[in-house]
């Protein structure tokens, strides 16, 4: 994003709604810090500017700056993954088109909400530290594209240097290997610089109980009483 200083009037309004932290007064001038802004269009949508100041930067959509935009601006469609916002549809579809199948885990780590963002700097201890333990990550999720090697779970050396809102590290284990794999997940977060939330998506008993909830409360995970849940109304996809 831009501000324009010949029309700013340094009124500060824009600063309390940049979730970076990237927006600052400078000489009673309004101004934003490149590699702080997330290009998340934040400051221009909901800032209702009294001089209009607020400019779209020109290279946001170019790459691979256009990385912040597509994983920061909710409304900006992923030219992978053609879906809006930072990860896949996830559980949403899983009645259609059952990516994750009984027996399953669907993990999602959602790195940098809620509002300190995250480098694929930390994006990448992660990756490389679950292709170490054997996860494949998810084809459809935009964050896979930007992989260099996804045997390993190096990021492209370009995209590195980028700062999003959050990146959503997306893929599928059994059950059984769900002690494993948030161990590691464990291990990696002490040497981060950012925050997570950790999702995860299962079929449902035929009980309607939760198959893995023994084992997080094993685990010491705490986790929210309320889900996105499928009510089976779609057609599974053959």
């Amino acid at each position: 994003m831009l501000i324009e200083k010949d029309s700013c009037s340094g009124c500060g309004l824009c600063l309390w709604y940049c979730p970076g932290g990237a927006i600052s007064l400078k000489d009673k001038k309004a101004e934003i810090d490149k590699e702080l802004c997330l290009e998340c269009y934040v400051c221009l949508k909901v800032t209702d500017c009294p001089k209009g100041a607020i400019k779209e930067d020109p290279m946001a959509y170019e790459f691979p700056r256009s990385v912040r935009t597509y994983f920061s601006d909710p409304m900006a469609y992923h030219k992978d993954t053609l879906v809006p916002g930072r990860g896949t549809e996830e559980v949403k579809t899983n009645d259609v088109t059952n990516r994750v199948k009984d027996g399953e885990v669907g993990v999602c780590i959602e790195m940098g909400r809620p509002c300190c963002g995250s480098s694929f700097t930390d994006v990448e201890k992660v990756t490389m530290a679950l292709a170490g333990a054997g996860i494949k990550f998810e084809q459809e999720n935009p964050l896979t594209y930007l992989m260099e090697d996804k045997e390993k779970g190096t990021i492209k050396e370009d995209v590195k240097k980028q700062r999003v809102v959050s990146a959503i590290v997306e893929f599928t284990i059994s059950q059984s290997e769900l002690k494993r794999i948030v161990s590691k997940i464990q291990e990696i977060e002490k040497e981060l610089d950012t925050v997570f939330s950790l999702g995860m998506i299962t079929t449902l008993e035929e009980d309607g109980s939760i198959p893995i909830k023994e084992t997080l409360d094993e685990l010491g995970l705490e986790y929210r009483p309320n889900a996105k849940i499928n009510l089976g109304l779609g057609r599974r996809i053959s």
